[in-house]
């Protein structure tokens, strides 16, 4: 990692396939114990806090499956709800309005980091 970045390493980038399953990772959020996790939408990496904006639930109805079948948006498994990848906002559902915390990631020498902010961190930090 070069001097002066920071990031929190969540997998290898082949682990994330285009619209394929995502990859939950462990953080703290707004002071409790969440997951994010990072999906992989036209070739590019986005990470979010799992986290519906509908009810405060988890999306994914199997580890990491956030897509719904056309693998074009991101669906909640609980209340069909769902959102636009590039930008977590509510594409339809219950979720009108809302959308997904985004969480900061980058893509570097075969690797995915996300980067911590002031109301997401790493577990036990």
């Amino acid at each position: 990692m070069m001097a002066g970045q920071s990031g929190v390493l969540v997998c290898a980038s082949e682990q994330v396939l285009e619209g394929g399953k995502g990859v939950r990772f462990g953080v703290f959020a707004f002071g409790d114990k969440a997951t994010g996790f990072v999906v992989r939408h036209k070739g590019i990496v986005y990470a979010y806090l799992n986290r519906c904006a509908h009810v405060p639930i988890e999306l994914d109805w199997a580890e990491g499956e956030f897509f719904e079948s056309s693998g074009v948006y991101l669906m909640c498994s609980t209340h069909g709800a769902i959102y636009v990848p590039e930008s977590g906002f509510c594409a339809g559902g219950p979720c009108k309005g809302g959308r997904l915390r985004p969480i900061g990631v980058r893509e570097e020498d075969g690797r995915i980091y996300w980067e911590p902010d002031e109301f997401i961190q790493p577990p036990g930090a």
